[in-house]
């Protein structure tokens, strides 16, 4: 994996835009020594590291700006950071950038229950937003398994699901309104509390953008009152393959869960030993599925689901009988992911997706590769939308492991392309699939997704070295002929 070369000249002048930074925010909002910036040199794709040129921790929307806008007319690089959770290293700095940390960003501003939504900064948690409104009977649906700690702005910015995305949608599905800060410092409000925004779909394009478009300073979440019921399933499967199909089965029977998730024996035992869920151990594959709704509705899927997962193959089947008991069964797949550090130095969690009726030939894909590679993997699956979370586990300490964890993600990504699926469901792209975007798409289309890019950031200031493994010249992508930097009849305006 390689960054852009940084630029020498902004590196010499550290100093001079340190002190000028602290000139436009806060002295003590501007973190420019070595020891505390040490705090930011990586996100949660941890096997890379790098310390930013400096590190900006604004108090408000306004701060933002006119760093935002001074950045932009020196010619400097900025690099958003939300909670730095991200695993595609959507957040690693850059040597001549400044990280522009969100963090001081961690308020509610306004919980409207009778429409039904909330506005809130971005720096607050994926689980506060909940926790906010659970007393009067409301909820947030998205939820990935970092929503302790993960951001809302963060979650635009990765278009962030979690276990319930199946039946709820992902965060641009729960997305109602953002407020953003473009590179020239100008503040932009997209959507809002009403249902629907007239004219281009821009929030869309915000939403998953990688923060190469802009930075989120606001958003405004769709909350839904919580079901009258939720019950869960706790099936056991013999074999991988089974339970890949079983998936597949309650899909094509028309019955939509509220979550449907898939781990493996590595992961199912890991999980056990940290959170005691009552998982079987000697399962090969696990699946749980939860339905929500109505007491008869979900009574009556409970027993359907359960006839599909019989005719499947199930080994064993358990169904909560409490919410305490629905919680525990989602307590060990929440922790999957810590859980799994307990068995391993070091795991890269990849994130591709792939077709539900894929789902059997991706079990028996990975198990090969696994013994390719001589590479334990645990495979924790958002099974029921076919976005696969492989724990890659390894030992960083020991010569070229990381090197063939990399090897081993990758070609678990192109066997997702290969199968009709796509690099990404939720981490984003950020640097590790960057170098793997040409396995899914033409020039044409890069070239097409970077004029985009241009038009929002012609100067390529935020976020770069992410997403695109070349990044073409804007005058280029405009059929423009550049010569020594240079425009013809650069005296023209050009719209």
């Amino acid at each position: 994996m390689h960054m852009p070369e940084p630029d020498s000249d902004v590196i010499e002048r550290r100093d001079e835009i340190c002190a000028t930074l602290r000139t436009i925010i806060p002295a003590e909002c501007v973190i420019d020594s070595v020891e505390s910036m040490r705090a930011f040199d990586s996100d949660g794709l941890s096997a890379y590291r790098q310390l930013p040129l400096a590190v900006v921790l604004p108090e408000t929307v306004a701060q933002i700006a006119d760093v935002m806008k001074w950045c932009h007319q020196n010619g400097i690089k900025v690099v958003p950071r939300g909670a730095g959770t991200s695993l595609s290293g959507g957040a690693l700095p850059l040597a001549d950038a400044v990280l522009l940390g969100l963090g001081k960003f961690n308020k509610i501003l306004d919980i409207d229950f009778d429409n039904r939504c909330v506005v809130a900064q971005p720096g607050v948690t994926n689980l506060a937003i909940t926790n906010a409104v659970e007393d009067q009977g409301f909820y947030y649906a998205p939820d990935p398994s970092s929503q302790i700690a993960c951001s809302v702005g963060g979650n635009v910015a990765e278009n962030s699901g979690g276990v319930h995305c199946l039946k709820y949608g992902l965060t641009t599905n729960n997305l109602l309104g953002i407020e953003m800060v473009t590179i020239e410092g100008e503040i932009l409000r997209l959507g809002g509390k009403h249902l629907d925004a007239g004219d281009y779909d821009l929030m869309g394009i915000m939403t998953g953008s990688e923060g190469l478009l802009g930075i989120v300073s606001e958003v405004t979440l769709r909350i839904l009152q919580k079901p009258a019921t939720r019950r869960a399933l706790l099936v056991g499967f013999e074999d991988t393959e089974s339970a890949g199909k079983a998936v597949g089965d309650v899909i094509g029977a028309g019955i939509i869960p509220a979550g449907m998730e898939m781990m493996d024996g590595l992961a199912i035992n890991a999980a056990e030993d940290f959170a005691n869920a009552g998982y079987p151990r000697s399962a090969a594959a696990l699946i749980i599925v939860e339905l929500d709704g109505p007491e008869v509705e979900v009574d009556t899927l409970i027993d359907r689901v359960e006839v599909i997962m019989k005719n499947a193959g199930a080994s064993s089947i358990k169904v909560s009988q409490s919410e305490e008991e629905r919680t525990l069964f989602w307590a060990g797949r929440k922790s999957a992911f810590p859980a799994v550090g307990r068995i391993s130095p070091d795991y890269m969690c990849m994130d591709g997706t792939i077709p539900r009726r894929r789902l059997p030939d991706m079990m028996i894909r990975m198990a090969s590769l696994s013994q390719k590679y001589g590479l334990r993997v645990a495979n924790v699956f958002h099974a029921g939308d076919g976005n696969l979370h492989p724990l890659i586990l390894f030992d960083a300490n020991e010569p070229g492991e990381l090197e063939r964890a990399e090897d081993f993600g990758g070609d678990i990504l192109r066997a997702c392309v290969e199968m009709g699926g796509v690099l990404t469901g939720e981490h984003g792209v950020g640097i590790e699939k960057r170098d793997l975007m040409g396995i899914q798409f033409t020039e044409d289309d890069m070239k097409q997704q970077q004029r985009l890019k241009c038009a929002f950031d012609a100067d390529h200031l935020l976020n770069p070295g992410k997403v695109f493994p070349h990044l073409h010249r804007c005058a280029e992508l405009g059929r423009l002929h550049v010569h020594k930097g240079k425009m013809p009849h650069a005296d023209i305006p050009r719209f």
